[in-house]
């Protein structure tokens, strides 16, 4: 891709996806080897243009392979088919590696989660050489991390959000600054009381979420029937945290009766999306992608017709606000 605004054409016109997994990365000190798929446009770009990263963090869940490499279809494959190399690890939190229960950091692994991404953004070159048609075309300079639900407190961590490791009782700074932007999708909200007591006993490390600086512009994707109350009694505002107590340029994007899977992002067809809607997976895909490509193109009118058709519809969707 070029600098140029992208033609209206192309945002409805996707590739052909490959997709390569596993790519396994080693990673000392880790359980396991980091393990990613790569999803990548299979047409070659011409000569000069590198194709921008995303980085997408797994959420958690009841099911064996959405927490994996293997989940987040929907997302994954219309990023790649639409201009971006999409790489994904499994976590070691996933139940697939079926770690044991007093392996450190689990059982959500939130520290290694967010050095998984910087694992990988160190390997960008080996990640290359082991995907075929992909060496040379990574845009070192474009790169995003998107994340659901756990996954969304994974990207925020790398977008500057700070908390007080409760084993040690120091100040996590993980921000990762080769990531120039973000978007966070259903992600985990403010703590102290804002957290059930169930969530602050078994979930420490998210008491002590501190939101003011993540500096990094980033989307913050809700659902406003998401009321998660496992992890919090403030309902679905709680999803919203992320924007709201951050420093700007950050954009706010509210779905109409969506609950947690925000109709279905982290697989097709999955048994546990409670609120199964084609339709907002749709504008899910349309909209995050619109603002990425806005972001890592300054000058690119993506995100801004993105909202225009979405507010200019006779029964939306959503809305969008930004700061």
């Amino acid at each position: 891709m070029s600098e140029s605004t992208t033609p209206a054409a192309e945002f409805g016109s996707p590739a052909p996806v490959l997709s390569v997994s596993p790519v396994v990365l080693p990673a000392p000190g880790r359980a396991v080897g980091l393990q990613i798929r790569v999803s990548a446009p299979a047409t070659v770009d011409a000569p000069g243009d590198g194709l921008p990263v995303i980085l997408l963090s797994h959420g958690q869940g009841y099911s064996n392979h959405l927490s994996s490499l293997n989940g987040y279809a929907p997302l994954a494959n219309y990023w790649a088919a639409h201009g971006f190399v999409v790489l994904q690890p499994t976590h070691l939190s996933s139940r697939t590696l079926n770690l044991a229960p007093d392996t450190p950091g689990a059982p959500l692994f939130w520290r290694s989660r967010a050095e998984d991404m910087q694992c990988i953004l160190d390997q960008l070159d080996a990640i290359e050489a082991a995907v075929p048609q992909l060496p040379a075309r990574l845009d070192r300079n474009r790169i995003a991390v998107a994340g659901h639900s756990m996954g969304g407190h994974t990207a925020g961590l790398l977008l500057g959000a700070r908390l007080t490791d409760p084993d040690d009782g120091t100040e996590a700074d993980l921000a990762e600054p080769r990531i120039t932007a973000g978007v966070l999708l259903a992600a985990t909200g403010r703590g102290g009381d804002a957290l059930t007591a169930t969530a602050a006993e078994s979930f420490p490390f998210l008491l002590s979420t501190d939101f003011s600086k993540m500096t990094t512009p980033a989307l913050v994707v809700t659902g406003d029937q998401d009321e998660s109350t496992h992890l919090t009694v403030n309902g679905p505002d709680w999803h919203a945290d992320p924007y709201h107590l951050s420093p700007g340029p950050k954009s706010l994007l509210t779905l109409f009766g969506a609950e947690h899977g925000l109709g279905g992002v982290s697989g097709y067809d999955v048994a546990e999306t409670t609120d199964e809607d084609p339709a907002r997976v749709a504008a899910v895909q349309r909209l995050t992608w619109a603002y990425l490509r806005t972001r890592l193109y300054p000058g690119d009118s993506a995100w801004q017709t993105a909202c225009a058709a979405l507010s200019a519809d006779a029964e939306p969707l959503g809305r969008v606000e930004s700061k």
